[in-house]
């Protein structure tokens, strides 16, 4: 059974940070790509970053790109996406994810596991 759990969301204002974190049990991250994906209210779920297994290739929605930073530390079995001058259009649940693939795809479709989510509200 393999279970990732995100923490750090929280409640900020515009131009704040916060740094999420995905930590997983009963799987090596480090034979899988990894992914952040969102969700507002009312909207579809959206792919925000997504890194590669050797954290040597990383890629960015545009709407992030700049903003957000994706790593990990394999042997922490954790991923990060540090998010800096967060705006109110970021406010979603952000969810983490497995890409079995190892490419870091946009396609939630790919994803296998993913974790609870986690809320992130940015206030003007």
């Amino acid at each position: 059974q393999v279970q990732l759990v995100e923490s750090g969301g929280g409640l900020v204002q515009a131009g704040d940070s916060l740094r999420l974190s995905c930590a997983a049990a009963g799987r090596t991250l480090s034979n899988y790509a990894m992914g952040w994906f969102r969700q507002a209210p009312g909207k579809e779920r959206e792919f925000v970053a997504a890194i590669v297994w050797s954290g040597g290739s990383t890629h960015y929605a545009h709407s992030v790109k700049g903003r957000f930073t994706i790593s990990r530390d394999n042997p922490k079995n954790t991923v990060y996406l540090q998010m800096n001058s967060l705006k109110p259009e970021d406010t979603a649940v952000y969810y983490c994810a497995t890409d079995p693939t190892g490419l870091g795809t946009e396609e939630a479709v790919v994803y296998d596991y993913w974790g609870q989510g986690t809320q992130v509200t940015v206030s003007s």
